[in-house]
Order: C-alpha cells, then structure tokens, then sequence
C-alpha cells in the first residue's frame, strides 16, 4: 500500500513539472530580519512534515473554492498587504510564507479561519458556518506544504508536535 501511494506521488510529481507553472520560479521567502527563520544544517534532510496526501489535495481544492479569491490562487497574497487600504484594513497576506503566517500556531490560524478578524479590525470574514474543522485542517495542511524549507524548519521549533 504505501508503495502504491508512492507512485502516485511521484507520477503526480512529474505530472507537475509538465505543467506551465513549473517554468515559473517561485518567489523567495524573505522573512523580516527580526524573526530570520533557522537554516538547515548543511547535508541535512528536508523534515518530514507529517502531512497526509490526500488531505493535502483536499485542501488545496477547499483553499482554491474559499481562499484564493483574497489570498490568491498560489497564496501569494496582496502585493500591499503590508498597508493598510481605502476602508483602513489590511489587505490579505500572502500564505506562502512571505508574510506572517508561519509566526502563528496552527491553533492560531485555525482560529483565524473559524473565526475571521473582523472583531479585531480585520477584513477576513469568519468561515465557521461554511467550512468544518476538518476542512479547515486540510486548508491548513496546504497552506503548511506551500511554505519554504527554512520557513517550515522555525515554525516546527515554535511549534512541536503534540
């Protein structure tokens, strides 16, 4: 079985390579000096981040439907999410590990998702009603793939496994 499932990932893979976006290179997460992530030890491998397959599909399919039309189809966020526009609010931050994001727990951000930051200011309308814990989760989990080594490697070290 877990054979299997590594085909697949790996046909999946190549299948991506294939695709247009493969041709575009991502942008470089840069942190604010002031919470510069850890670097991996040379030689050291990537950390296994624990995160189921499919739930990951899953929730890259409920951020696209739910998310991307603020947050953008690859998470990049706003360009000026760091000013504040017309209405006073910020405008949605980049998911990608560019911002802010990786600062928070993953209770945090669930939190944030259930719901919303208009009580505090914000702009993100609570999704509570709309989505379950479950697909929260799963927004998560994608959200978590898509940030950079580096970037995953500090928010491990805040936040350890249960």
């Amino acid at each position: 079985m877990k054979l299997r499932n590594l085909i697949v990932v790996l046909s999946l893979l190549g299948l991506a390579a294939c695709s247009p976006e493969a041709d575009t290179p991502r942008q470089a997460a840069r942190p604010p000096a002031a919470h510069t992530p850890a670097t991996a030890p040379p030689g050291s491998a990537p950390l296994d981040r624990g995160l189921e397959f499919g739930r990951v599909v899953t929730g890259g399919r409920l951020y696209r439907e739910n998310c991307a039309v603020c947050h953008g189809r690859e998470a990049e966020g706003d360009p000026n999410w760091q000013r504040r526009n017309a209405q006073g609010r910020f405008p949605p931050p980049p998911l990608n590990g560019t911002a802010h994001t990786w600062h928070h727990s993953r209770d945090v951000l669930k939190g944030v998702i259930r719901n919303g930051t208009l009580a505090q200011g914000g702009g993100m309308p609570a999704w509570k009603q709309k989505l379950s814990d479950e697909e929260i989760d799963a927004i998560i989990d994608w959200i978590i793939s898509r940030w950079p080594e580096e970037i995953y490697r500090t928010w491990r070290e805040a936040n350890p496994p249960k």
